[in-house]
């Protein structure tokens, strides 16, 4: 256990582990299972619960209700793969091996909350998208801590909602699924290797993994398990959306529901997309009460960066970042913060909200408390006592996050102060912008000018937390 973990909290976690256990569950004396659902491109305002208006999600809604609603808390980065890589090694993007969504894999060295878990005892599973690095090996999950993968590797892969196959622990499975010919030679290409435009569609690879994310739950539920549930929904289905069909850029079996609304294909994909994600989450949590094991396990909500405007959906169309300024690939708000919700009965207060300032690296440090393991060094900070409301983690000075595409973007927050820098390959020099976010949460208004103190205290943290890669 880390030094930041109290005795109260200690204690706590021993009456956990001491209370008796039903047939065929969880063992006396074991830690909590340990779940992360992680949506892709999902907004800070795409969830009823925080704030969306005209999509419904009474499943992530009643998680919340029962739970506990992160409202500062953000991603790793701003596009997937770096965010990813963050959350699995605790480490922000100043340091982490992962920084762009360009060509980068993990080491060998790095140390994923998949190995700590699977260190203590614990069954390790990962569902759907891994997309860390590119193009990383087919059994790079499996090298990285987990004992049993399905779904994508490839985050280009992961673009194609029907595609040819999917992958398991290492191995190609294939699908029923049927390409245009003239997408063949992708079959090669190990970047784009996945890709493609089906012209049969029989099998939607976000229910398949579903899917298998439950039966991980049912093979497991003795504990303590690792499941982390990396959706690739509700992110654009690029490869769809090379048809000329406008309604494969937000590809789905059906519109269901919403097939009748006055919208663009597009954002009726979008909605079914959120509602399907809404139900798998659902699903998930009513399987851990059916096994009586609710009580035992921590689920994580969350999304990897904020919300796109690609396949042709709109951020504004319902208004998926909510009060926040900016989208995918920007580090304004809008960027990086998500909507985020912890829920485990019995532990976390229902109702409960915190603002504590958290990010992706502290999911690790986190897993490291729940199983007694000391945390490796890293960026995070355990949010168990938060969670648990044993007070607040020891403070940080600041969030982080680099993002080397588009000329180059940095970004630091201290909680009231945000600082972005832009621009910095252009000839005229860096340009750097800063947010009073207690004040004007939406990043309106720029105040450099009249902080010249604050924005170079900032561009300090800035300077200390780059370590080239």
């Amino acid at each position: 256990m880390t030094s930041r973990t109290s005795a109260a909290l200690l204690a706590a976690l021993a009456l956990l582990s001491a209370s008796p256990a039903a047939p065929g569950e969880a063992e006396v004396g074991q830690p909590p299972n340990f779940v992360i659902i992680l949506a892709d491109d999902l907004g800070y305002g795409d969830l009823g619960c925080f704030g969306q208006g005209t999509l419904e999600t009474p499943n992530l809604d009643r998680m919340a209700a029962e739970g506990m609603r992160l409202t500062r808390h953000y991603a790793g980065s701003t596009v997937c793969a770096p965010s990813r890589c963050v959350l699995m090694t605790g480490l922000h993007t100043g340091h982490c091996s992962v920084r762009g969504n360009g060509p980068a894999l993990l080491r060998d060295e790095d140390f994923t909350v998949a190995e700590l878990l699977r260190a203590r005892g614990y069954a390790t599973g990962c569902f759907g998208k891994w997309g860390i690095g590119s193009p990383p090996p087919l059994d790079d999950p499996n090298r990285q801590g987990f004992d049993a993968f399905y779904g994508y590797v490839n985050m280009y892969h992961a673009h194609n909602f029907y595609p040819e196959f999917l992958v398991r622990n290492g191995e190609k499975v294939k699908l029923r699924n049927v390409l245009k010919p003239e997408w063949a030679e992708r079959r090669d290409d190990p970047v784009r290797e996945g890709s493609g435009v089906a012209i049969e569609k029989l099998d939607y690879a976000p229910d398949l993994i579903a899917e298998e994310a439950l039966k991980f739950i049912d093979a497991h539920r003795a504990g303590p398990f690792f499941l982390y549930f990396a959706l690739n929904v509700p992110h654009a289905n690029n490869e769809g959306g090379r048809d000329p069909d406008p309604a494969r850029g937000m590809e789905v079996p059906d519109f269901g529901e919403f097939d009748g609304r006055d919208w663009p294909p597009a954002e009726k994909g979008f909605a079914t997309m959120i509602a399907n994600i809404d139900r798998d989450v659902g699903r998930v949590l009513d399987r851990l009460r059916g096994h009586g094991i609710a009580e035992r396990t921590l689920v994580v909500f969350s999304s990897d960066n904020g919300p796109h405007q690609e396949g042709g959906h709109k951020v504004d169309f319902f208004d998926s970042n909510g009060p926040l300024r900016g989208k995918k690939r920007d580090l304004y708000d809008g960027g990086v913060r998500v909507p985020t919700i912890a829920w485990w009965p019995g532990r976390v207060a229902a109702g409960a909200e915190s603002d504590v300032l958290s990010g992706f690296q502290d999911w690790l440090p986190t897993a490291a408390a729940l199983c007694g393991a000391d945390a490796p060094e890293g960026d995070g900070l355990s949010l168990l006592p938060t969670l648990v409301g044993e007070g607040e983690p020891s403070r940080r000075r600041h969030l982080y996050w680099e993002f080397g595409e588009q000329g180059g973007k940095v970004g630091v927050t201290d909680g009231r102060w945000k600082l972005v820098r832009l621009n910095t390959l252009r000839a005229s020099g860096e340009q750097l912008e800063l947010y009073d976010l207690r004040a004007d949460p939406g990043e309106a208004s720029d105040v450099a000018a009249s902080h010249p103190e604050v924005v170079e205290r900032l561009s300090g943290w800035m300077r200390e937390a780059h370590r080239a890669p």
